[in-house]
């Protein structure tokens, strides 16, 4: 039984949310958000990475970088282009990439979920990455980045929906990247109930991304308990800022892989073992794409080329069959010795977004092979996250990103 609450968020003042919204605050590096606040001042990014307002002589985690984040914030609520609802709202919030659309619900999800794993994880976090947005909540006292959630498809929640979209949107716009971005207000109570008791109805939620963020949402919130004794569990700090989709809403893209060398084999060395474990298929140089699970596509010597695992190598375990993992297991680790692609820095990651025409680039810049994957899909997700199971590295890349700054909620 998930706890999934409305809220009364902060948000844009009407009219402002275009040049307000931004993209995560770890799509970019220190330079790039720089520029980004640059082209637009009133960009959120400017508070979701704070450093943006000082010169290269503060450190990106300087605690006075935290503080600007919160008097930025909240002068901007002070002045009004940032508003709070007055009641408790669930939200739709539908993007549209490329001409398809995903539709989820804003609302916050309890840390007493997470904890207990209705809400599901299958990635571990580092520490040192949870710290940074520990110290961004507490001290502005706010969860600014939305967390992404799923579950399995709910008609209540589908109907309400579907209802809801025939209204006024309260914001709809285009972001500068070409995605739509809608949000309707839901406010009516009787909806907001229906919401309410859907969510309890639903056995698992699962973090489709932005595991640190949920981590340290949880670490302010069990913080917060600690210095509140006397906590009922109704507290703000008790949840975190979510967008939930449901499965048949979601996309999960490729991301591939490039590779620096070929680990002292020549090019005909490195073809003949993987034929051990593939059937080969050339393609020359039409860009290939894997079209079904078990392939994967490889550039080489500027070709391309079909690889198709043989059968007696498949797996049906949820981590072992994953297309992820079969390139882990009988190209990278054998045959090019990258034991753990975490850490081994002759290896690369490129999301799906960015096409094939990236790694080709890439092998023509700085590395020498490139390996595009087939999509994890939304069930292999959900099937390792229920066996209690942890991903490889890189196994998703989800598109359109959530936009920060389109809801803020206070702890």
């Amino acid at each position: 039984m998930a706890k999934i609450k409305a809220f009364k968020s902060i948000r844009p003042k009407k009219g402002l949310e275009q040049r307000i919204a931004a993209l995560p605050y770890d799509v970019y590096n220190r330079n790039e958000a720089i520029e980004e606040v640059k082209k637009e001042p009133m960009s959120f990014l400017r508070i979701d990475r704070a450093e943006t307002q000082f010169d290269d002589s503060v450190d990106t985690y300087d605690p006075k970088v935290y503080q600007k984040a919160h008097d930025l914030l909240w002068e901007m609520v002070e002045d009004g282009e940032f508003i709070k609802e007055e009641q408790p709202c669930y939200y739709i919030y539908e993007l549209t990439m490329n001409g398809r659309s995903q539709t989820g619900i804003t609302a916050c999800a309890s840390i007493d979920d997470y904890l207990n794993n209705v809400i599901k994880k299958h990635e571990n976090t580092r520490a040192e990455k949870e710290i940074d947005r520990i110290n961004h909540v507490g001290t502005c006292n706010a969860q600014t980045g939305p967390i992404f959630l799923a579950y399995r498809s709910h008609e209540v929640i589908n109907q309400i929906v579907d209802t809801v979209k025939k209204e006024q949107a309260l914001y709809d716009f285009v972001a500068p990247d070409g995605v739509r971005h809608t949000v309707w207000v839901i406010s009516k109570q009787d909806q907001v109930q229906s919401i309410a008791k859907a969510f309890e109805e639903v056995d698992s939620i699962y973090i489709a991304d932005g595991h640190h963020r949920a981590a340290s949402a949880v670490k302010v919130g069990l913080n917060r308990r600690e210095e509140n004794k006397e906590y009922t569990g109704l507290e703000e700090f008790n949840y975190f800022l979510s967008v939930l989709f449901p499965d048949d809403q979601l996309m999960i893209m490729d991301y591939n892989r490039v590779v620096k060398d070929l680990n002292g084999l020549n090019q005909e060395e490195f073809m003949n073992q993987i034929i051990n474990k593939f059937e080969i298929e050339r393609k020359g140089n039409v860009q290939y794409k894997p079209e079904n699970k078990g392939e994967i596509s490889m550039y080489l010597g500027d070709e391309w080329y079909k690889l198709k695992l043989r059968k007696e190598f498949m797996s049906d375990h949820p981590i072992d069959g994953l297309d992820v993992s079969i390139l882990q297991r009988e190209v990278l680790a054998p045959i090019l010795n990258i034991q753990d692609p975490k850490t081994d820095n002759r290896i690369d990651f490129v999301g799906g977004i960015r096409g094939l025409t990236e790694l080709e680039k890439r092998v023509a810049n700085d590395c020498v092979v490139a390996f595009a994957m087939y999509p994890t899909s939304i069930e292999e997700l959900f099937a390792i996250s229920d066996a209690g199971l942890l991903m490889p590295p890189k196994s998703t890349w989800f598109e359109p990103k959530l936009r920060s700054g389109l809801f803020i909620h206070q702890i």
